[in-house]
């Protein structure tokens, strides 16, 4: 009887431990910078996980890494070098339908809603519509990146389902800097499908103007970043989980709060004044299409048009599907 107590004993002892031995380390990939990853240098400087953690009676170091680009930080999360991710919802869509049934990753929330916009000044683009032999269009991913889809999108409804891949062969993968410096120089690229601050300051240059934003084909604010995880770290680590949702609400809500204290993190995580003026910055911050939530915005609408064309092979039946529960989406689409 005595030895049956013990080994009950032990048994408690051993399930408790391991129902609260949560990582005690988290490690987060900053992104690839700007605007819509400003939520996470938010986060850093303000030290937000490690303190939601410690109210959640968890301690925990984090990691930041500066692995940038959809394919490094997936590449990251699936071999457990990361444990969020943060990218745009076409390239989390893409992995969501890969790691079904598997890894099973989803989403955590939604981080920023900003437009990009397609600027331009190549004087025969009035419209896309206007694309001719010879141009070209940078986006950060062709086929997989936001503006390609939405470039697809708006082929669909002007052109019809069997035109969707219109406007594929016109673009060129380069990053945002590249890119931007290319269409300012007036060589190599006809245009640059920018997200905040570059799209404002290409607008600066004479010439340069704005013939498709990325809003307006969408139908209204749509989700810019988001954050992901695996199944398996959002059930091994509940505690750690909850704390990193509350980080990414309160960093949300202090840009809110302190444009001026945003725009100073902001410009130091973008190298410092080389990168543009707090002055610029917080106008950016102030413009009402840019937003800071966790509530996904047109992720499904995302994930319907993918699925009609072949470049996803499950299609959610609600927003519930791809979210883990636990954060605030409420009224997320």
């Amino acid at each position: 009887m005595k030895k049956m107590m013990t080994a009950v004993v032990m048994v408690s002892v051993f399930t408790s431990f391991s129902a609260i031995a949560e990582v005690s380390e988290v490690k987060v990939p900053l992104g690839a910078g700007g605007f819509g990853f400003l939520p996470l240098h938010m986060m850093k400087a303000h030290n937000l996980i490690e303190k939601q953690a410690e109210q959640a009676g968890v301690k925990v170091k984090v990691n930041w890494s500066n692995i940038g680009g959809p394919a490094g930080m997936i590449d990251a999360l699936l071999s457990g070098s990361a444990d969020f991710i943060s990218a745009g919802p076409p390239s989390f869509l893409i992995l969501w339908d890969k790691t079904k049934g598997n890894a099973n990753v989803k989403g955590v929330a939604s981080m920023s809603s900003i437009p990009m916009r397609l600027n331009t000044r190549a004087e025969h683009l009035k419209t896309i519509d206007d694309l001719k032999a010879g141009d070209k269009i940078a986006v950060t991913s062709v086929k997989s990146s936001i503006p390609s889809i939405v470039m697809q999108m708006y082929a669909v409804q002007k052109y019809g389902r069997d035109q969707a891949f219109k406007f594929d062969p016109f673009t060129v993968t380069m990053n945002h800097s590249d890119a931007a410096a290319a269409l300012l120089s007036g060589t190599t690229i006809t245009g640059h499908y920018a997200s905040a601050p570059l799209d404002q300051r290409e607008l600066k240059s004479p010439g340069v103007r704005t013939i498709m934003n990325t809003d307006d084909v969408m139908g209204g604010s749509t989700t810019f970043t988001m954050i992901s995880t695996t199944q398996k770290f959002h059930d091994q680590n509940p505690k750690v989980y909850a704390a990193f949702v509350a980080a990414l609400k309160e960093a949300q809500e202090m840009i809110a709060r302190d444009k001026a204290g945003a725009a100073k993190v902001l410009l130091e995580s973008m190298g410092g004044a080389s990168a543009g003026s707090a002055e610029d910055m917080i106008a950016i911050l102030n413009d009402p299409t840019t937003k800071y939530t966790l509530k996904p915005e047109n992720v499904m609408k995302y994930a319907t048009f993918m699925n009609s064309i072949g470049s996803l092979k499950n299609k959610p039946a609600t927003i519930d599907e791809l979210f883990f529960k636990g954060s605030d989406l409420s009224g997320g689409n």
